[in-house]
This record gives C-alpha cells, sequence and structure tokens, in this order.
C-alpha cells in the first residue's frame, strides 16, 4: 500500500463535473475573491492613511483584514485554477502548505477576535483605564501573540499530519487540503498522536470561546447600568460587528466540524468548508462598515481621493496631448 514516501500529488474534491458548472463556479468564486480582496483592501488602506482610526480597535481590525486576505488566497485561488483548467491535482508539497497556512491564519484569526473581545471588554468597562491597558506596546505584543499563537500551532499539526504514514490513497474529500480529510487518508491507529494534539488545540479554542463570552457578559451589565439611552445605542454599535464576526466564525467552524456523521456527505462537507473558509472573509469589510461611522467616513474619504485623483491625471495627461 502506498504511504507518504511514494505520495506526490493529492487530488482535490472538484466542484462540479460538467463544463458549463464548472465555468459557472469559477465565476461564481471569481466574484467572491475579487470582493474580499477589495472590501480588505479598503479598510487596510483607511486604517494605514486615516490618523483619526489609529486607535486600538482599528489596529486589531487592519490585522483582521490582514489575516482574512489571506486565509481566503490560501484556498481559493487554487480551487479556481483547478476549475478552470480541469484538474484536481495539487502537490503533496502544496498540499502540506495549504494545511500549514490555513491552521496558521484561521487560528491567528481565531487569537485576534479573542483580544478584540478585550478590547471592547475595557473600552466599555473600564474606559477610564483604557489608554493605559491598550496602550500601543501592549496592542503590540498581543497582536503578535496571535499571530505567533497560530504560527506555533500550525507547525505542530502539520508536522504531526504529514509525518503520518498514507495507506488510502490520495484524494482527499475536499476542495483545499484540510487536517481531518488527509487523516482519513492515514493507516489505522496512526493517526492517534495528532488526534492528541487535536484534543489540546480544541480546549484552547474552548477557553478563548469562554473568555468572550465572559467579556460579553461584563460588557452587557456595564451597559444595562447606563442611564443615557444614547450611550447603551452607541456601546451596542461598537460591540455589534465584532459579535456577529465571532458569531459568524464559530457557528460555520462547529457545522463543518461538529456535524452529525449520519448527515456527513462529500457535497454537505464542500458546502461547509464553503461557509467557514470562503464567506466570513468576504463579508468580514461589509460588517464593520455598514454600522461604523468612522470607518464609513474614511472609506468614502478615501474613494473621494482616489477618483479626485484618477481625475487630475486625466486632466493632465489631456493637457500633455
Amino acid at each position: 500500500m502506498p504511504n507518504s514516501s511514494s505520495v506526490s500529488e493529492f487530488l482535490l474534491l472538484a466542484f462540479a463535473d460538467t463544463r458549463e458548472l464548472q465555468l459557472l463556479h469559477f465565476g461564481l468564486f471569481l466574484g467572491i475573491y475579487l470582493a474580499a480582496l477589495l472590501g480588505n483592501g479598503l479598510i487596510l488602506t483607511a486604517v494605514a492613511c486615516d490618523h483619526r482610526l489609529h486607535t486600538p480597535m482599528y489596529f486589531f481590525l487592519l490585522n483582521l483584514a490582514i489575516l482574512d486576505l489571506g486565509c481566503i488566497s490560501t484556498t481559493l485561488p487554487k480551487a479556481m485554477a483547478n476549475t478552470l483548467w480541469d484538474t484536481r491535482a495539487i502537490s503533496y508539497e502544496g498540499c502540506a502548505a495549504q494545511v500549514l497556512f490555513v491552521f496558521f491564519l484561521a487560528g491567528a484569526e481565531y487569537s485576534l477576535l479573542t483580544v478584540m473581545a478585550y478590547d471592547r471588554y475595557v473600552a466599555i468597562c473600564k474606559p477610564l483605564h483604557y489608554g493605559s491597558l491598550l496602550g500601543s506596546r501592549a496592542c503590540a505584543q498581543m497582536a503578535a501573540a496571535a499571530w505567533g499563537s497560530g504560527f506555533v500551532h500550525a507547525v505542530l499539526h502539520t508536522a504531526n499530519t504529514f509525518s503520518l504514514p498514507l495507506c488510502q490513497g490520495n484524494a482527499v474529500d475536499q476542495f483545499f487540503c484540510e487536517i481531518p480529510q488527509i487523516l482519513k487518508l492515514s493507516c489505522s491507529n496512526s493517526y492517534l498522536r495528532e488526534a492528541g494534539v487535536l484534543v489540546v488545540s480544541v480546549s484552547l479554542v474552548f477557553g478563548c470561546f469562554v473568555f468572550i463570552v465572559l467579556s460579553y457578559v461584563q460588557v452587557f451589565r456595564a451597559v444595562l447600568r447606563m442611564p443615557s439611552v444614547q450611550g447603551r445605542h452607541k456601546a451596542f454599535s461598537m460591540c455589534l460587528p465584532h459579535m456577529v464576526v465571532v458569531s459568524l466564525f464559530v457557528s460555520t467552524v462547529m457545522f463543518a466540524y461538529l456535524k452529525r456523521p449520519s448527515i456527513s456527505s462529500p457535497s454537505l462537507d464542500l458546502m461547509a468548508a464553503v461557509l467557514y473558509s470562503v464567506v466570513p472573509p468576504a463579508v468580514n469589510p461589509l460588517i464593520y462598515s455598514m454600522r461604523n461611522q468612522e470607518l464609513k467616513d474614511a472609506l468614502w474619504k478615501l474613494m473621494t481621493r482616489c477618483f479626485s485623483d484618477a481625475a487630475n491625471f486625466q486632466s493632465a495627461s489631456a493637457d500633455d496631448s
């Protein structure tokens, strides 16, 4: 039987069998990918260029946009290329790289969402200490810890997964390489070591989830004690985008990995993977900008400046000619 040393490539799950549907899926995912690039790119540019947004909340939002761009760029371009060229192949090294970056970026994003919950807790429950608890150095350290924790977990899981002997062929039942699908190809009982590491990771994920929930319990208690209706509305508006993003991230991942085996199927697994790997990076910019007037003003100012510069450049070109 083949093992990991004899596997030079993996075969990913195709979105469709007919050429017409393949091209339809390519166009759909190309549109989603371009929307994610545009939305997250605008947030990156607005936060970086507008000095009014140089605050801890927007610093963490900038990091989230970078992670979202990385997440969707790790999986979707390869899937679109395979769909366009009517192939399923990904190299062994490419598969390992996908596992590494997906786990790294998703883990770092979840850690960052936990840090952002702490930011909202301090802003509402301890506003007088906000500057001292979330100074520039503290923010940089927390962001670095989020990125670092994701990288360490990714290296650990990738090394464990790809050190296992593979005895079940090379067909991956997913449109990108992910650890549960690779483990299905491993030899009997050889996956127990990686399963043990997964248990540790699940425990850490649960701990972060409890921290987020407890943070928002304290936030809600503080908001409900506010005498001003306007103050309560402003506080809820500050927290709502983050709560929606956390709920979207957690619910899609839970649906993908905690659904009952009896209802599992390749098509359902494919849909679940799209929900947690493609949808959040594409809609997160919309969620954060929808109720955030500061961000909307910065984006409008940025787009106005771009159109103005383009008009000036066109006018100068016409004068030269």
